[in-house]
C-alpha cells in the first residue's frame, strides 16, 4: 500500500479536510490524524506505510510544540511506545 492508497482507505477520519485536497496534507497531518483518530489496524498500516522511524519522527516534532493537536491520552501512550521502539526520537 502507498501513501495515496492510505489516504483514501482512511479518507472517513479526516472529516473536515476538503476530499479534494487530501494528497496535499502533510505527513504530520497525515500521522496526527491516525494516532488520534485512527483504530489499532490504521495505526499499523501507518506504520508499515511510512516507517516507525518516520512515523515516531513526525510525531515527536509534534508534541514538541507546545500547540499540538493530540489528545493526551494518545500523547501519553504514544511518547512511551516511541520511546521503547525507537529511542532515538526524545520527547
Amino acid at each position: 500500500m502507498n501513501r495515496q492508497e492510505f489516504i483514501e482507505k482512511y479518507k472517513h477520519l479526516f472529516w473536515y479536510l476538503d476530499k479534494q485536497k487530501l494528497t496535499q496534507i502533510s505527513d504530520a497531518v497525515l500521522v496526527e490524524f491516525i494516532l488520534n483518530y485512527g483504530d489499532l489496524t490504521s495505526v499499523k498500516e501507518l506504520i508499515a506505510v511510512f516507517g516507525i522511524e518516520k512515523v515516531a519522527q513526525d510525531f515527536a516534532n509534534s508534541v514538541r510544540n507546545k500547540r499540538h493537536n493530540y489528545f493526551p491520552q494518545v500523547k501519553n501512550f504514544f511518547e512511551l511506545y516511541f520511546q521503547k521502539h525507537v529511542p532515538q526520537y526524545p520527547f
